[in-house]
């Protein structure tokens, strides 16, 4: 019997004088399954935001759900790391009302976090299938998957795995790249998942549009641009106007790549972009999408080994804490 089964309905010895019971502790573990924790933030097992750890998603609305994939990255390698810095970096928010909401999203939305994806890092090539396959799994039972990245190429599965269920979807790109190197379906590679999502047709081009990008690719595809330069012209009301207006009603999927973000704000990514948007700037603009009917996300390219006071991985959890504020806004999600 687990010590602390002993003393249920009193407490141990050593907790006499305490205000909580000491079940509270590990609430990803023990936890219910709504409402947020009281842990201290230093100690518990790290699931994102203390929710519960099970791969039991039959009473969930939204599966949080990690990728640590990064044998795609063409600079610095290291996102494979990145689920578990968020996780890690997540329990500062929990326990408390969330900004800007001031609300508890997790009194409205089941949330588990279903761990990591699996599998072998020695047989690469299959690793694309198993991510779609097992993302599916999560998708066709009408749950929100929210995905930790991982490097970019992880959207390219997720996307399948999306569209299979929803057909072609938006797509809501924060980026300081394009993604849309010339790929012929051999590579795995995180800078043409966007080529690959086009010529399978898993998103609507005509509806996509792609945030804080600052480099040069070969190919647009007919998507909409906003460069840094019309970033910094029209501050975050205008550009979630911008993204409202491309995307429409229909459905649509979000990738936020962390070097969206200057590395000022994010220095753990592969791939640094000096010119990028503040933190403060994303939130915002994330913030003013709750319109958008997303269904489903992801946040990747956080990089711990260059990630300076874990800087990157706040950033990432709060992009991540901020979506699901924006979901619970508009509960119940579940689609059969």
């Amino acid at each position: 019997m687990p010590a602390l089964a002993l003393w249920r309905g009193r407490k141990p010895p050593y907790m006499e004088g305490m205000s909580h019971d000491p079940a509270s502790i590990d609430n990803a573990i023990c936890g219910p399954l709504k409402g947020g924790s009281h842990e201290p933030t230093f100690a518990g097992a790290p699931s994102f935001m203390r929710r519960r750890f099970t791969k039991d998603f039959s009473e969930a609305d939204v599966v949080v759900w990690g990728v640590p994939f990064d044998c795609a990255t063409s600079n610095r390698p290291g996102a494979r790391f990145g689920p578990a810095a968020i996780r890690r970096a997540s329990a500062i928010f929990d326990g408390d009302p969330q900004y800007p909401s001031r609300r508890d999203p997790f009194a409205a939305l089941a949330v588990i976090d279903a761990g990591d994806c699996f599998f072998e890092y020695e047989r690469l090539a299959q690793a694309p299938k198993l991510i779609e396959e097992q993302a599916a799994q999560i998708v066709d039972a009408g749950r929100h998957l929210v995905t930790l990245g991982g490097d970019h190429f992880i959207t390219l599965p997720l996307l399948r795995a999306h569209a299979a269920r929803h057909g072609p979807l938006a797509l809501v790109h924060f980026d300081a790249h394009q993604d849309t190197w010339d790929d012929d379906g051999s590579k795995i590679s995180h800078g043409t998942f966007v080529t690959r999502a086009v010529a399978e047709g898993l998103i609507d081009v005509a509806r996509s549009i792609q945030i804080g990008v600052r480099t040069v690719a070969p190919h647009d595809y007919g998507i909409e641009i906003l460069d840094m330069d019309a970033c910094c012209a029209l501050e975050p009301g205008g550009i979630a106007a911008r993204v409202k207006a491309r995307v429409g009603p229909g459905a649509a999927y979000l990738t936020f790549d962390v070097d969206a973000l200057d590395p000022a704000f994010a220095p753990g990514t592969g791939t640094p972009v000096a010119g990028g948007l503040t933190s403060a700037q994303a939130l915002s603009i994330l913030w003013r999408l709750g319109e958008v009917d997303f269904r489903g996300m992801d946040v990747v390219e956080v990089c711990p080994p260059f990630d300076n006071s874990d800087a990157t991985a706040i950033a990432a959890s709060a992009i991540v804490q901020r979506y699901l504020q924006l979901l619970a806004a508009r509960a119940p999600l579940r689609q059969g």
